[in-house]
């Protein structure tokens, strides 16, 4: 029987260095990792150091081991865009020659008015380009009062919707969101988002009742090609939402970071064959976007700390790659996402370390999960065979 697994964990926005056309997407200087460690005095982070973190952009407190216990590289991101769903996307072997639709100066009448005559709502809030706590602290009163919910977006290709729980139960909130995702389809939009948040005025804060609604991928993807395989593949976090739920057998919601990583601990102990595809979300939605850089650097230092029991879990045979899907750089201007490369840890019990290079796109991680399990990937480079 095959006992072999894989194991990817992304650091939801870590990146490690703006890439060369970052001008293009206005993120020159960017790199999260790096400027999080000079902002924050410094870092600890002995495992992903022994690991091989520091060979990949210059990290404070963090220097390049020369001796890595695991395989360090850094992947270039091929397709146009820098969101969530363009980065996972390409890992599985998506890569999108056309960016999905942004909408900087809010959305156009076409998109509201059908959106506002189906839901049956009052009508809408905000409709621009905002930080989603900073929309919810101005609005949150308002939309309490009126019973309109705020939508907004980013500079990603996201359509939000911010409604308090006990103002806009959960169901009605998903069920709007499920409206705007069949609306937003010809629209080439690749999120709606569902934002709920919780509080009195003054004092609101967003739950981990959030939920995305995914643009169908335009093509098959290495996870669906693994269930047609009968590899098993869990999800957690919010990769089923990013995926649409295709190619997922089972899924594990989380509240933030220490519970995905928790979870994903308790997975590796009963999980006996497949894909642990799991999303720390924590990062991008409470410190990246926030320009918190000292949060930031809390974070990674507790996944630094949580990294040792994950790996304990690990086999002969197993794989476990740490990446990301963009930057996120919370010492930048602006709240979006930046342009940059995303690291590539790879860790197999008994493979040893070393230099995986620069990658020239993400779906060589996709490609690499293929390989392990005897499938072939159409797009992307296996990184196995370096680690053989």
């Amino acid at each position: 029987m095959d006992r072999r697994r894989f194991v990817i964990l992304v650091a939801d926005s870590a990146g490690c260095g703006a890439m060369p056309d970052a001008r293009v997407y206005g993120d020159v200087g960017a790199d999260t990792i790096g400027n999080v460690s000079r902002a924050a005095g410094g870092l600890a982070l002995p495992v992903l150091g022994r690991m091989g973190l520091g060979h990949l952009t210059p990290i404070l407190g963090v220097p390049a081991d020369p001796s890595p216990a695991a395989w360090h590289g850094r992947m270039a991101e091929r397709s146009h865009g820098k969101d969530t769903i363009t980065g996972h996307w390409e890992m599985m072997g998506i890569v999108l020659k056309e960016g999905l639709a942004l909408f900087p100066q809010g959305f156009p009448p076409e998109i509201v008015e059908p959106f506002v005559r189906e839901t049956g709502v009052p009508g809408i809030l905000a409709n621009r380009a905002a930080s989603g706590t900073e929309i919810i602290r101005e609005l949150g009163e308002e939309h309490q009062r009126t019973g309109k919910p705020i939508v907004y977006t980013s500079g990603d290709s996201v359509f939000q919707i911010a409604a308090h729980e006990e103002t806009v139960p959960l169901e009605t909130l998903y069920a709007w969101c499920r409206i705007a995702r069949r609306q937003l389809d010809p629209f080439r939009v690749a999120r709606v988002i569902a934002r709920p948040f919780v509080g009195p005025p003054g004092r609101y804060v967003r739950t981990y009742h959030r939920k995305d609604f995914a643009i169908a991928t335009p093509g098959r993807t290495v996870l669906e090609k693994l269930v047609e395989a009968g590899v098993p593949v869990v999800g957690v976090g919010k990769i089923p939402d990013i995926f649409d739920r295709k190619g997922i057998t089972d899924e594990v919601h989380t509240a933030g970071n220490a519970d995905g990583l928790a979870k994903t601990e308790a997975l590796l102990e009963r999980v006996d064959h497949g894909l642990v595809f799991v999303n720390l979300v924590d990062f991008d939605m409470l410190y990246g976007h926030r320009n918190d850089p000292a949060g930031y650097a809390r974070a990674l230092e507790e996944l630094d700390h949580a990294l040792p029991r994950i790996l304990g879990t690990l086999r002969p045979g197993d794989v476990l790659a740490l990446t990301a899907d963009h930057g996120c750089d919370p010492t930048t201007p602006g709240t979006d996402h930046t342009r940059e490369y995303v690291p590539l840890i790879v860790y197999a019990p008994g493979r040893g370390g070393g230099a995986l290079g620069t990658r020239g796109s993400f779906a060589d991680l996709g490609a690499s999960v293929a390989d392990l399990f005897g499938l072939r990937a159409e797009v992307g480079t296996s990184f196995l065979p370096a680690l053989r």
